[in-house]
């Protein structure tokens, strides 16, 4: 497991990359609390955010900690390279919603990228992207290696890091 606090996004965010078992209870509960939050509530979109990639995958968090007090503000997760695609997977991206907009997304991408090439060198990054963020994923290197198809009934792009 891996962490670093670094300024990000005009806050302190104390990064954290571990694999699922390196996780304790109350980090897992942030984490999917975060997810369903997001992804469930805040996208009205009914489906199975936990799966079995959770128990395989690295995941990163960022913890925003004022006066000692850490709350989760950001997350994805990464898939090894055969694990569900041929290349590296990052998946199930966010941050929440008090700190939108002020470059956090970014930041978390640039952190996840940099942890999934050290830990898997050598391999391409493969998302799923929602459709409307494609060129903010395209900033980051990532290029559309596909038509817009429906994945939970939100238009998404297949794109490809080299």
């Amino acid at each position: 497991m891996t962490a670093a606090t670094v300024p990000t996004a005009g806050m302190s965010i104390a990064w954290q990359w571990a694999p699922f078992d390196a996780l304790d209870g109350v980090t897992v509960h942030a984490m999917l609390q975060a997810r369903q939050q997001v992804f469930v509530l805040e996208q009205q979109c009914l489906y199975a955010d936990i799966d079995a990639l959770d128990l395989r995958a690295h995941h990163l968090l960022g913890w925003h900690i004022v006066d000692g007090v850490k709350t989760l503000v950001a997350y994805l997760r990464c898939i090894a390279p055969g694990d569900h695609y041929a290349e590296i997977a990052i998946g199930r991206v966010l941050t929440v919603a008090t700190v939108r907009n002020q470059g956090l997304g970014l930041a978390l991408m640039t952190e996840g990228i940099r942890q999934a090439e050290a830990c898997f060198p050598g391999h391409c990054i493969r998302i799923s992207a929602q459709a409307h963020l494609a060129r903010f994923y395209g900033a980051l290197g990532f290029e559309r290696t596909s038509d817009i198809y429906l994945e939970d009934d939100i238009p998404h792009i297949a794109m490809l890091r080299e």
